[in-house]
């Protein structure tokens, strides 16, 4: 009999949806790594969730938005707590909405831009202010001796982009090399929370073994989205509001954030990627049809939905960052956490699939697994094939009972976090 999650009439909060006994499970590798200690703090770089770097947006003479400013600043982050009063919800999504080509001719990493007139940009890159949730991780750190934007920095970056778009992997490869020299040549170890780690595992697989074994300690995936989450998929019919991770009120808000979550190739990115959950959940039921969906059926979603121009984003971007094949494994030493025994949302009954439907969830049915609130249990425990990992330390941590949003807060992960940094790394052949 198949399994698709619990399903269940939503209580009166919103949910949350990000892009929130210890189990301990030894490295299965082949080889005995030697280890290799360097003195003095190992440094840090962060890589935050998604939407949890500050986006500073410069509007000049846009046209895009009729109704909306032509002129103006915003910033975009979860949780931002000085919104702006001259753009709404509704102009910011429409002003950060992608442009695509649906051009076939054009390689699929060059069909995207951003509106005329707009420019978005990474504030206080680099930065500990560039990512303000995780302030308790950096006190942790100053804790213990650690220094703000000297030996802890952050590989902030664009969410509605995919790691191979924005310059990604040339600004994070210097971030890394300028930490790594500035801290007396001392190899760095990557954080990453939620979509953070799938960014560092894009860079991971695409350095060679020589850079890292000279620039990287280690790296810490905390709830690693490596896999993708079903949420996404109802979220391109209802949309998310990204200040406060609540479902859009208004049909016009519902239409404007869909759109915008349409047109971004991190969506697809994010989304649960059918070849590791194959049909194990349902992630949208269309009440006007009894259809129902699940992960591996994402083309027909897209199909009977009428966006035939998403289904090729979808096919390049779902399942991007490869982590599951030996050929992709990040061949350095990993400390992976987790949360776990919490009832987590994976899809959503939809009155049908139109773009724009407002999602009560005081009275929507949705869909659940165990998970961390956020992230369901197949997301949070695919990174188990880094078992197999040849020779490099792995391990992952279950933190029962701790969420999504709680876990980079947690004192036991940062005890954890503080520990494997003053371990030795790997030695491997």
């Amino acid at each position: 009999m198949r399994k698709y999650g619990r399903r269940f009439r939503a209580a009166a909060a919103p949910v949350a949806v990000v892009i929130a006994a210890v189990l301990l499970l030894p490295s299965a590798g082949t080889a005995s790594p030697q280890r290799t200690r360097s003195a003095g703090r190992t440094p840090v770089v962060l890589f935050p969730a998604f939407h949890f770097t500050k986006l500073s947006v410069t509007v000049r003479n846009q046209v895009a938005a009729p109704g909306c400013p032509r002129f103006g600043t915003f910033e975009d982050w979860f949780l931002n707590d000085h919104p702006s009063t001259a753009f709404s919800q509704v102009c910011q999504d429409e002003l950060l909405t992608l442009q695509y080509d649906a051009n076939p001719a054009k390689p699929m990493k060059e069909r995207f831009r951003n509106q005329r007139g707009v420019e978005v940009e990474i504030a206080d890159y680099g930065k500990t202010e560039s990512a303000p949730f995780y302030e308790p991780l950096y006190e942790a750190l100053e804790a213990a001796g650690y220094v703000r934007d000297q030996d802890i920095r952050v590989a902030g970056y664009d969410s509605r982009l995919t790691p191979d778009l924005g310059g990604f992997l040339q600004r994070t490869k210097t971030l890394i090399e300028d930490t790594y020299r500035d801290n007396g040549n001392r190899p760095v170890h990557l954080v990453g929370h939620s979509n953070g780690p799938l960014y560092a595992q894009y860079l991971l697989t695409h350095t060679r073994r020589g850079w890292r074994d000279k620039y990287i300690h280690g790296f810490t995936p905390i709830a690693g989205n490596f896999p993708g989450q079903g949420v996404l998929y109802p979220i391109f019919f209802t949309g998310l509001n990204v200040q406060d991770f609540t479902f859009p009120a208004t049909p016009e808000n519902a239409e404007s954030s869909a759109r915008m979550y349409l047109s971004a190739p991190s969506s697809y990115m994010s989304a649960a990627d059918p070849r590791i959950f194959g049909d194990r959940e349902i992630v949208v039921e269309d009440a006007s049809t009894g259809r129902t969906y699940t992960p591996q059926d994402y083309r027909r979603l897209l199909e009977d939905a009428g966006l035939p121009w998403a289904k090729a984003i979808a096919d390049y971007y779902i399942g991007f960052v490869q982590f599951a094949d030996p050929a992709s494994f990040p061949d350095v030493d990993v400390y992976a956490e987790k949360g776990s025994g919490i009832e987590t949302v994976v899809g959503a009954v939809l009155d049908d699939l139109s773009v724009g439907q407002v999602l009560d969830p005081a009275t929507a049915q949705f869909f659940t697994r165990d998970g961390d609130v956020n992230q369901e249990d197949i997301t949070n425990e695919a990174v188990l094939a880094w078992q197999a990992m040849p020779c490099f330390h792995f391990s992952l941590t279950d933190n029962p009972g701790i969420d999504h949003f709680s876990l980079p807060s947690d004192p036991g992960v940062l005890g954890r976090l503080l520990a494997h940094l003053a371990l030795p790394r790997s030695h491997c052949p």
